[in-house]
């Protein structure tokens, strides 16, 4: 599910992204971020990755002078402050803010850093929490956000209409995707703080390990 403006009539094709090409991936440990990092690895190109305690993607002027120093050809932004619907109600503060700055400070330093192209992830909570289903990428901002992660949701709309503006304004070959209900390799399986599927990966787990008659 992808979520993205027709490229600006100013804007050349480009070509997909190079053999070799220097990839930053912000969230490099979490489920998304991991997976895409692998991948792009087995592709040949070389990734580049900052662990959260020497770079707090937060901080714009450290991210931005970083990204200026790698120079990397493409940002793939998977990084975000997550959590299942006890945090989410607990914290929105956070989740709005947290969201928010992370993406602005990569946004923006991607693009002043040069990079070509920028993959922003974000969630499937952006649609209405009545949306008909299967969900259609026209669904945006026509109803009411499920309240338990409005704040999340509405930091990944911010995000979503700075990728739009970066392409209308300066042609930019950014785009968005909404990767929905995953679970793998690398994600939280904490029943407080994870999201539904971990959960009950996890419940159904314990109950077949204790041999519990049910869940």
């Amino acid at each position: 599910m992808t979520t993205e403006l027709p490229a600006p009539s100013r804007e050349s094709a480009r070509p997909l992204l190079r053999p070799g090409s220097r990839i930053f991936v912000a969230g490099h440990r979490g489920l998304v971020g991991s997976a895409v990092a692998r991948r792009l690895a087995d592709d040949g190109h070389e990734v580049l990755t900052r662990d959260r305690e020497l770079l707090d993607l937060r901080d714009a002027a450290r991210t931005g002078a970083y990204l200026k120093e790698v120079r990397p050809d493409a940002v793939v932004l998977a990084a975000a402050k997550v959590g299942g619907i006890m945090a989410n109600s607990t914290y929105p503060v956070q989740f709005l803010e947290d969201n928010l700055r992370i993406q602005l400070g990569v946004i923006a330093g991607a693009h002043a850093a040069g990079a070509e192209r920028l993959l922003f992830l974000g969630s499937s909570c952006i649609y209405p929490r009545l949306a008909p289903q299967p969900i259609r990428e026209d669904a945006l901002l026509t109803g009411e956000l499920e309240p338990t992660n409005e704040a999340y949701a509405l930091a990944k709309i911010a995000g979503i209409v700075q990728i739009q503006s970066y392409r209308r304004q300066y042609g930019a070959s950014y785009i968005s995707a909404m990767p929905t209900n995953l679970y793998g390799p690398g994600d939280n399986f904490d029943l407080e703080t994870s999201h539904v599927l971990p959960a009950l990966i996890r419940r159904f787990h314990e109950a077949r390990r204790d041999g519990a008659p049910e869940v």
